[in-house]
């Protein structure tokens, strides 16, 4: 019943102590020795989740083969930009479900093609949904989806993870889900910066509801279902991560509004935004599938400096009347 937890931030800590919640051995792997000690010696992760204490039952490592053996599932919760480099230094791996959302720079891939590239004919799947790591590792009622075209892997993720305050629905459309997740950090920006702005309520649910539609189109142009985005994995995240002030992106966005450079938000930080570096990704992945993504185009050209929140809202505006689709 092992299940090996490869990345000690919020989310992976949160996944963590979830498993030990659900009754699973569960083995959380640090990178880092330094910060494997500390976390076993005091009890939890101050950086990431403080105040939230760690089960005892948790086991906490910076020996990767120590975590990865013996276990049935590996859950992969490093940040999308960092994964190949992970993975590279990893032994031998179960069944596997990233638990990242993202697009990688350069290569365009998503965590699951990053994954069968490295790990070719691995079973594999991803987690993911409107799940704050916080609130996860409190107990507190979430749901999330396991999706994979591996029925056997779906359900024994479901069963090792899954309780009564943790429910997780399983599906077969894992395109779309990791399309859905790696685009609401996107559109999650957006929402801030018009909340920081002063733009409003009325324009932070229009852009919403669009940025929606533009998940949908790229989620059925790279050979998921458009229908998978109105799930958790795309409406569901998007309702929390565009409305919730624990949001990093959303964060992120109210202070661009706000006028804040984005090297000084992001300096003051001590996790991954990843909406950062998904956004010029995700567009450029977009645009090789011939997919129009203006919100998304409006976010990457105000992250690299091109323009201003303000402008960005008004190029939006300034778009010719279509209808909705």
């Amino acid at each position: 019943m092992k299940v090996a937890i490869i990345g000690a931030g919020a989310w992976g800590t949160a996944l963590a102590i979830q498993a030990v919640r659900a009754g699973t051995e569960a083995v959380l792997w640090a990178r880092d020795a330094g910060r494997a000690a500390e976390m076993r010696e005091r009890r939890e992760n101050a950086p990431h989740l403080p105040g939230q204490p760690l089960p005892p039952a948790l086991r906490i490592t910076a020996d990767a083969g120590e975590a990865l053996a013996g276990a049935a599932l590996a859950l992969l919760v490093v940040p999308v930009q960092h994964m190949a480099g992970v993975l590279a230094d990893l032994p031998a791996l179960p069944p596997s479900l990233v638990a990242a959302k993202g697009v990688e720079r350069g290569t365009l891939r998503l965590p699951l093609e990053i994954l069968a590239m490295l790990r070719p004919g691995l079973p594999a799947g991803v987690l993911s949904g409107p799940n704050f790591a916080r609130e996860v590792a409190a107990g507190l009622p979430a749901a999330a989806v396991v999706a994979s075209t591996d029925a056997r892997l779906r359900e024994d993720a479901a069963r090792r993870l899954g309780t009564a305050s943790f429910r997780l629905y399983g599906q077969e459309d894992p395109m779309g889900v990791e399309v859905g997740g790696a685009a609401k950090n996107v559109i999650a920006i957006a929402a801030g910066a018009v909340m920081g702005a002063g733009f409003g309520e009325n324009a932070r649910a229009a852009l919403v509801t669009r940025g929606l539609a533009e998940i949908a189109r790229l989620a059925a142009a790279l050979g998921g279902r458009a229908g998978t985005v109105a799930g958790l994995s795309g409406l569901g995240d998007l309702l929390l991560t565009c409305t919730g002030p624990g949001s990093r992106n959303f964060s992120l966005g109210v202070a661009l509004g706000q006028g804040q450079p984005l090297a000084d938000i992001l300096a003051a930080r001590n996790s991954v935004t990843e909406g950062v570096a998904t956004a010029p990704a995700l567009l450029a992945r977009a645009a090789a599938a011939g997919v129009e993504m203006p919100i998304t185009a409006a976010v990457a050209a105000v992250l690299e400096g091109s323009v201003d929140v303000a402008g960005a809202m008004d190029r939006l505006l300034a778009r010719p009347r279509r209808r909705e689709s």
